[in-house]
């Protein structure tokens, strides 16, 4: 690999949304030949949604490029032409695992069955640190003011809700609203998967969403203090204008798609560019993604989320993916070589 001198590129970073990564950060150039399993993708697929967001991003030459991939007929043909893989590292090992889209089950009113709020954004929440999520709710600071999108019936499946992001919640007479992020409490993240293997409750390698959901369940009232070790508290906002048989909005506010649609860590990885995806582990994976999102947890050159659909089924897959392998970004090719001291180009 080949160590960069951050201030010979720092507008090439900037223009590509990455101005902030590690001056130790590496980049190595690849051929597509290097890529395990390129040859068998559905580049078609990858394309399209390439084409979904790619009007979005700001650089000209993105910009350029999109208009270019919309008169394509050979979608292998247009990556392997106008772009370069180039692995990024920061010395991190490679991490995969896995996010979906939960589906609750909930009702616009309160009543015995449907008694746990999704909150909108409260106005003294817009800016900066506010109250934890054991002080909202013990105060009942929230309560009363008609912030209230839906009630939904499982505390510890709205928990997840938020450590999604986003949601559908389905309505008693069939009938979805869908829920994104609206913003937090400022609060940083606490593991309660973690403070059940602090309690010495289950060993690291037991823990997954759904062991935590039926601890919780089993232990309802020990359910609800263990949600409250995690002070970070996300509001929501409707989204129903997104149709249901879309995915959610993701970081560049277009949906995402099933097994296309990676999170990433922006500092390294425009948001909107195509990422060669190798994760290893049980079920391999091999397939041209796009970086059409992020996320809180996602931090670091290789470390990345890949989006498995709606509901249980996806919520289950999700949570078990937890691999090595390694990512390659795509980079259109006068961005990839800039990345290169001038002895090596």
């Amino acid at each position: 690999m080949k160590r960069f001198l951050l201030a010979a590129i720092t507008a090439g970073l900037a223009m590509t949304g990455a101005g902030k990564a590690a001056e130790e950060t590496d980049y190595r150039i690849l051929e597509f030949s290097q890529l395990d399993g390129w040859e068998s993708d559905d580049h078609a697929e990858a394309l399209k949604v390439f084409l979904s967001t790619c009007g979005d991003m700001k650089s000209p030459d993105w910009k350029g490029l999109c208009r270019v991939a919309a008169e394509q007929t050979n979608a292998k043909a247009f990556f392997e032409l106008f772009f370069r893989p180039v692995e990024i590292s920061d010395g991190k090992p490679a991490l995969f695992t896995g996010y979906f889209e939960p589906e609750l089950d909930g009702d616009l009113y309160r009543s015995d069955r449907f008694r746990f709020p999704v909150y909108a954004l409260p106005p003294e929440a817009r800016d900066g640190r506010w109250i934890s999520r054991r002080d909202m709710e013990e105060t009942r600071a929230m309560e009363g003011r008609g912030l209230e999108i839906a009630w939904v019936d499982d505390a510890v499946e709205l928990f997840f809700l938020q450590i999604q992001g986003s949601g559908r919640i389905r309505l008693p007479d069939g009938r979805f609203i869908r829920v994104g992020y609206g913003g937090k409490n400022g609060h940083e993240y606490r593991s309660i998967g973690q403070e059940l293997v602090r309690r010495g409750v289950y060993n690291v390698h037991q823990v997954s969403a759904q062991v935590i959901k039926n601890w919780v369940r089993r232990n309802p009232i020990d359910g609800l203090e263990l949600l409250r070790h995690n002070p970070s508290y996300v509001f929501f906002r409707e989204v129903s204008e997104v149709p249901a048989h879309l995915g959610p909005l993701g970081a560049m506010n277009r949906s995402v798609t099933t097994m296309r649609t990676v999170a990433v860590d922006p500092r390294y990885t425009p948001l909107g560019a195509p990422v060669w995806v190798e994760k290893d582990g049980k079920t391999k994976i091999r397939s041209l993604m796009i970086a059409q999102d992020t996320g809180s947890a996602i931090k670091g050159a290789q470390r990345a989320d890949i989006f498995f659909g709606t509901g249980d089924a996806a919520g289950r897959k999700a949570g078990r993916l937890k691999d090595p392998g390694r990512m390659v970004v795509l980079m259109p090719i006068q961005r990839a070589y800039a990345y290169l001291p001038v002895d090596a180009q």
